[in-house]
């Protein structure tokens, strides 16, 4: 992507004393034409529903659409340990003399303006009158955002003390887990920390996909329109979730499950 090698002071260099480092591993049933025949209404009186053959293009939309948001999901996964993380010690010495609530407003800045640059982008990519590209750029906007705001959580625990434990598997399941909820991790509850992307996780991170899913969209917009609103939802959301998530970690990182 454009701004895969763009690098600002709050999202810092490629440091990985914390890091979550690689491990192994148409409806076709239109209307009659004028003229033409009336299919008949049944004797209760119900009109006709749609046809097998617009019924069988939506159940392959269907299809096709789980299919994508499993892959979606599958990458996203596979992204979350390679996430390159500073711990809070980095921080201090890259950002000295700031308080907590300071460090975490300057990591706040910067991935909202990397999510802001990631969403211009795409937008900008879908001026390009090639249809085919916009699913890869849909997938790459999303997968990009989704690096962006894991960076993020994973260091506002560094900043308020509360690092997931565990080793790199159980590390990126909780801030997955995070993401997913849009919450803080509860480190006190180990069970909440499986390092096995088990189907309860899967399901949540399908959710969280297919609901920015949906939120993209918008940027694939033509012209420069795309762009724009690419900027904006992604600076809003990714600021909510960091709201979200502070709120969490100031009171004692509650679970995702908590009120």
């Amino acid at each position: 992507m454009a701004v895969e090698g763009a690098r600002d002071d709050e999202r810092g260099p490629h440091d990985r004393s914390a890091s979550l480092v690689p491990f192994e591993r148409g409806a076709e049933g239109a209307a009659p034409h004028a003229g033409g025949p009336v299919p008949p209404v049944p004797p209760d009186g119900t009109p006709p529903g749609p046809g097998p053959r617009s019924g069988g293009a939506a159940r392959r939309v269907g299809a096709r659409t789980q299919r994508y948001v499993r892959a979606l999901t599958e990458r996203v996964i596979e992204l979350a340990p390679r996430v390159p993380v500073r711990d809070v010690e980095t921080l201090h010495r890259q950002f000295p003399g700031l308080s907590t609530e300071e460090l975490a407003d300057r990591l706040v800045a910067g991935a909202t303006r990397s999510a802001a640059a990631v969403g211009a982008g795409v937008g900008g990519a879908a001026m390009l009158p090639v249809p085919p590209a916009l699913p890869a750029e849909l997938t790459a906007e999303i997968v990009g955002v989704a690096g962006v705001e894991l960076k993020l959580i994973a260091e506002l625990h560094e900043v308020y003390g509360r690092r997931a434990p565990g080793n790199v598997r159980e590390r990126a399941a909780a801030y997955l887990s995070a993401w997913a909820s849009e919450r803080g991790i509860e480190v006190t509850r180990p069970a909440t920390l499986s390092a096995a992307m088990n189907g309860e996780l899967r399901r949540r991170l399908r959710r969280q996909i297919t609901k920015r899913t949906l939120r993209t969209l918008p940027n694939l917009a033509p012209f420069l329109i795309g762009a724009a609103a690419g900027a904006v939802l992604n600076r809003r959301d990714t600021a909510r979730l960091a709201e979200r998530v502070r709120a969490d970690l100031r009171a004692g990182a509650t679970g995702p499950h908590s009120g």
